[in-house]
């Protein structure tokens, strides 16, 4: 049941007729009817799991909507009713003391839904090719030490074959690419074991190769989807893609989360904000007690850690010298936040003002050598020199 509230206000206090609806289809189009005639433009919700769902896309095409955070219309224990909470609510939005969520449009709702399906199969992929890893050694066939790749088209080929009952040692490791630098007695010698594998570990190697093949078609088919629905926006994912850090992938992502164009956005620091990659305050007697981030967005959290990690290891960046000059001050994990927040206001950059990276981190950065230079002027004026500076050509 959802507790409805049509707001009339007058001077000095607000009336609430009030009624009760459910959340079936016909109640939910009977919501729509009744406060159409009304005139009413704004609606506030609660976000209780995901059952503010439903109301949010029925009344989505006709009112302009607000997702309050439910901690910020907490009740006095003990004092928790429906429709009082329903009042409390639309009294703290008309006051502004509720803390409003970014809620994107529908379209970018289904970006999000894709790329956020997306990456628990990266992760299972993962996984799962760990425990193959393992049964195998367990089955002492010991496929990974003469082959780099354990999951390339070789490995591929002889995990096949031994899971359709291949015993031959030799014949299995003629299989492999003629790329590969491990000789074939080399070959054959990690697929030799005591006794053949019983029809039972076979049965578990099947179970393992279908597992991982209808994880990697539906990354695929993901891919493909997300890949077309981004096509008009394929610009900012291009210029996103061109950060170090980030990849065709990621950038996808983040487009998705934040939109092409990051318009919910003012500036960077409210996308930071938001992201919860800047520094908090918890501040009490003119004194911060403590500067940890906020919670902010969990995707973009892990997409910025993850892309501020390779972004450092690329040699001559901006974000290499910003991390080798803050980790001996303050150690890696807060140095990879720094690099994530500068990484998150130049994302904002590139898809707010639709700019292009370019990399000045290789090069000596004019203004920290115009600061140096008026920094030893000024100590050598100190000690009394007179300066004066020619440049040369």
């Amino acid at each position: 049941m959802e507790s409805i509230y049509k707001v009339v206000t007058e001077p000095g206090e607000h009336h609430f007729p009030q009624r009760a609806f459910g959340t079936g289809s016909s109640e939910l189009q009977q919501l729509a009817d009744w406060l159409r005639p009304e005139g009413v433009r704004e609606v506030v919700r609660e976000s209780t799991a995901q059952y503010w769902r439903p109301v949010w896309q029925k009344l989505e095409p006709q009112c302009q909507l607000h997702l309050a955070q439910a901690h910020s219309n907490r009740a006095p224990k003990g004092r928790k009713r429906d429709f009082e909470d329903a009042q409390r609510l639309v009294r703290r939005f008309v006051a502004g003391e509720l803390i409003l969520s970014f809620a994107p449009d529908e379209q970018q709702r289904l970006w999000r839904i894709m790329t956020r399906t997306r990456q628990p199969l990266t992760r299972h992929r993962v996984r799962w090719r760990n425990q193959l890893e393992g049964f195998l050694e367990e089955s002492r066939l010991k496929l990974s030490s003469p082959l780099s790749d354990l999951f390339g088209s070789s490995g591929i080929r002889r995990r096949e074959a031994l899971a359709k009952g291949a015993t031959d040692p030799a014949a299995i490791a003629a299989l492999a690419d003629p790329s590969v630098r491990a000789s074939q007695a080399q070959l054959a010698d990690a697929l030799t074991v005591a006794s053949p594998l019983i029809p039972q570990r076979r049965k578990i190697l099947k179970l393992f190769l279908e597992r991982l093949q209808l994880i990697d078609s539906q990354r695929e088919a993901l891919a493909k989807s997300v890949a077309e629905c981004l096509r008009e926006h394929e610009r900012a994912v291009t210029r996103l893609a061109e950060t170090p850090g980030l990849g065709a992938d990621s950038a996808q992502q983040i487009v998705a989360e934040i939109g092409p164009r990051a318009t919910s956005f003012e500036s960077p620091e409210r996308l930071a904000s938001w992201v919860g990659c800047c520094p908090g305050r918890a501040e009490s007697a003119s004194v911060s007690r403590s500067d940890r981030s906020p919670k902010g967005n969990r995707q973009m959290r892990r997409l910025l850690n993850q892309a501020a990690n390779a972004a450092v290891k690329a040699k001559g960046s901006v974000f290499a010298d910003t991390y080798r000059r803050l980790v001996p001050r303050l150690g890696h994990a807060k140095a990879i936040w720094a690099v994530a927040h500068k990484l998150c206001r130049i994302i904002w950059k590139i898809l707010h003002d639709g700019a292009t990276y370019r990399e000045r981190g290789r090069g000596p950065d004019p203004k920290a050598i115009h600061r140096r230079v008026s920094k030893m002027v000024r100590h050598l004026r100190e000690l009394g020199y007179s300066v004066q500076l020619d440049p040369i050509a």
